[in-house]
């Protein structure tokens, strides 16, 4: 219950290809996202690849302070998970690490179930603290999905949606 009084949903059904899957404690698979130096720039603003333990640290805050969830997509037969997304009573979190599923319009699939997620659990807004600049693609995203940019930060944008 990383949402104080919501049970998390263990499987959010986006459609017959995607859906969100709650973290279960592994993680090992994302490893690799991590290594890839534009994904780390896109999320983190700088190109410093993860270690296991930034992993570990990583994984352990969005699981306790918000509903994390893996991206996962049906192929051959399974689901394969190919990126995270986490939603928190005052911020908002996704990334798509496996770069063979950019721009693809998953990130809009997910981004629009966790909208209806935040309206099923009673949130009144969705924050997002802060989107680079640089990472037009997130911004594009957010943006189509009726977040307004509200206040300049350092790097960049925080946005907002009123659900």
């Amino acid at each position: 219950m990383a949402i104080t009084g919501i049970e998390q949903a263990d499987i959010l059904e986006i459609d017959k290809q995607v859906r969100l899957r709650r973290y279960d404690g592994q993680h090992d698979f994302a490893f690799e996202w991590h290594q890839d130096l534009e994904l780390v720039w896109l999320i983190d603003g700088n190109k410093k690849p993860y270690t296991l333990d930034r992993l570990d640290r990583m994984y352990d805050y969005l699981s306790k302070n918000g509903e994390c969830y893996f991206i996962e997509i049906f192929e051959d037969g399974q689901y394969q998970p190919i990126g995270d997304v986490t939603l928190f009573k005052d911020d908002f979190a996704i990334a798509i690490g496996d770069r063979r599923y950019w721009k693809k319009g998953i990130g809009t699939k997910v981004l629009h179930r966790m909208i209806e997620r935040a309206r099923e659990v009673g949130l009144e807004e969705i924050f997002v603290e802060e989107i680079y600049d640089w990472n037009t693609g997130s911004r594009k995203l957010f943006e189509k999905c009726g977040f307004e940019a509200v206040e300049k930060t350092k790097k960049g944008w925080s946005y907002r949606l009123t659900v």
